[in-house]
């Protein structure tokens, strides 16, 4: 049983986060992730979880292709993920539903708050599949809309690196950033989330966290407040 900083948590995983070196999806991590959502759900969390496409389709990567179809085509990607995940976490022994920005029966069912809420609040994994519905919004801007609508304690942000810098570490000397604002993130043009993920959170909340996904207890250590990372605030 692990000791939450929060009740309620919105969980953003990246499509790299469980791309496989051999195939689209490694599904040896992703039962690993379902376990660690199932043992964070058993302590009293209330568990939705958000995927990136990535590792499927990008829309930018559409090249010459309609921006709106190609954006449909990264919406549909996600979907892929989160119906991955939903049946490892069922195989795992846990209870785990997805809901759809768009109408998909019988893939999976449709979204709204109140099924969202009602689902968190009988102990099931909530999976948020396809987006905001809409092209041109990333899975950050919907992941951040899905936790104002769900009243989150957190949006917690499983990245590649640590949490976010004042510029890209990646590329020559880069200062930590503990804590930053949203209005800070947009001013500075940080990239931990994107601009307007950062808007919304700066006018609506709630606050958000990001921090390095190498193993799955660092998502159980993020939920516990224990996590090296960066703290978002309103």
């Amino acid at each position: 049983m692990i000791k939450s900083k929060y009740k309620r948590i919105l969980l953003k995983l990246s499509g790299e986060a469980i791309s496989g070196k051999d195939g689209i999806i490694d599904f040896d991590f992703l039962d690993r992730i379902a376990k660690t959502l199932i043992e964070a759900a058993a302590s009293g969390v209330e568990v939705g979880v958000i995927f990136g496409a990535g590792n499927i389709w990008r829309g930018r990567s559409g090249g010459d292709m309609d921006r709106v179809t190609a954006d449909r085509m990264g919406m549909l990607a996600t979907v892929i993920n989160s119906l991955a995940a939903k049946d490892a976490i069922i195989r795992a022994g846990g209870k785990a539903t997805v809901l759809t920005s768009t109408m998909m029966e019988p893939y999976a069912e449709y979204y709204t708050t109140d099924r969202a809420v009602e689902a968190l609040t009988e102990g099931k994994i909530v999976i948020f599949a396809g987006g905001t519905g809409s092209p041109y919004f990333s899975t950050d801007t919907a992941g951040i809309l899905r936790a104002i609508e769900i009243k989150a304690d957190v949006f917690l942000l499983a990245k590649n690196i640590d949490g976010i810098y004042d510029s890209d570490p990646r590329l020559g000397a880069a200062n930590f950033l503990e804590t930053v604002s949203y209005g800070e993130m947009m001013s500075m043009n940080l990239k931990g989330i994107d601009l307007t993920a950062s808007a919304m959170g700066s006018e609506f909340g709630p606050e958000a966290f990001a921090f390095k996904l190498e193993d799955t207890d660092d998502i159980l250590r993020a939920i516990s407040g224990e996590s090296r990372g960066t703290a978002i605030t309103k």
